[in-house]
C-alpha cells in the first residue's frame, strides 16, 4: 500500500531550505513548487501565497525545538550549574544540527518580516522565560543570591545562542574559531560563581 504524501508538510520542508538559502525575496513559487515535485496551481491548493508559506515555514520553527523533555527534567533541579549547563547544550546541540533555522530567523529579521518578532519570542524567548522561572525558584528557595534574573536569563540565552551563530554562520569570521563546549565549559563556571549563595 502506497503511503499518502503530507504535500503541506513536505512544501513547508523544502520551502525552509529554500528560505534558508536565499531569503524571501529571491524564493519565487515557481522555485517552490518544483522543488516540491509539484505545479504552481497545485501549490496553490495548500497556501494561498507565498507569504503564506513563510509564515508557514517560521511557525513550523517552534515545534522543531523540542525543549519540552529538557525543561520537565529540570523544573526540579536545584544546581544552578546543571540547568545552566543542560539548556546551553540544548540549545547549541540543536542549533548545529538546524542551521537552516538560524539562517532563515536572520533572514527573516533582516526584511523585517512581520512574523519575525514573533517566531524570535518563540525560539529565544521561550528559553529566557524559562530560565528566569528557574533562577526565580533558585533564588526563592536561597540556592542562589538575589540578582536580577531578567538580565541573567537574558544574556545567558544570548551568549549561548551568540556561540552557536559563531560555531556554524560565523565560522571563520572572528580569527580564532572556539567550539560551543569550550565556550561553554568556560563561561558557566563565571555565571555559577556569580550566582551560588
Amino acid at each position: 500500500m502506497a503511503h499518502k504524501i503530507d504535500r503541506k508538510a513536505e512544501i513547508i520542508r523544502n520551502a525552509t531550505v529554500l528560505f534558508s538559502q536565499d531569503g524571501f525575496d529571491r524564493v519565487t513559487v515557481k522555485r517552490l513548487a518544483h522543488a516540491v515535485g509539484i505545479s504552481e496551481p497545485a501549490l496553490y491548493r495548500h497556501f494561498v501565497s507565498k507569504e503564506a508559506i513563510y509564515e508557514a515555514v517560521l511557525e513550523s520553527i517552534k515545534d522543531r525545538l523540542e525543549y519540552t523533555e529538557l525543561f520537565e527534567r529540570l523544573d526540579d533541579e536545584t544546581d544552578i550549574e546543571v540547568i545552566l549547563s543542560s539548556m546551553a547544550y540544548h540549545i547549541i546541540d540543536f542549533f548545529t544540527a538546524n542551521i537552516d533555522l538560524y539562517r532563515l530567523l536572520l533572514y527573516s529579521a533582516l526584511r523585517g518580516h512581520e512574523k519575525a518578532k514573533h517566531v524570535f519570542q518563540i525560539v529565544r524567548g521561550t528559553y529566557i522565560k524559562y530560565l528566569k522561572k528557574q533562577l526565580d525558584r533558585l533564588q526563592t528557595g536561597g540556592h542562589i543570591v538575589e540578582k536580577n534574573n531578567d538580565i541573567i536569563a537574558r544574556c545567558f540565552i544570548g551568549m549561548v545562542f551568540d556561540c552557536s551563530l559563531g560555531s556554524t554562520l560565523w565560522r571563520g569570521f572572528q580569527g580564532k574559531v572556539h567550539k560551543p563546549t569550550e565556550v561553554v565549559n568556560n563561561n558557566i563556571p563565571i555565571y555559577v560563581r556569580g550566582l551560588k549563595v
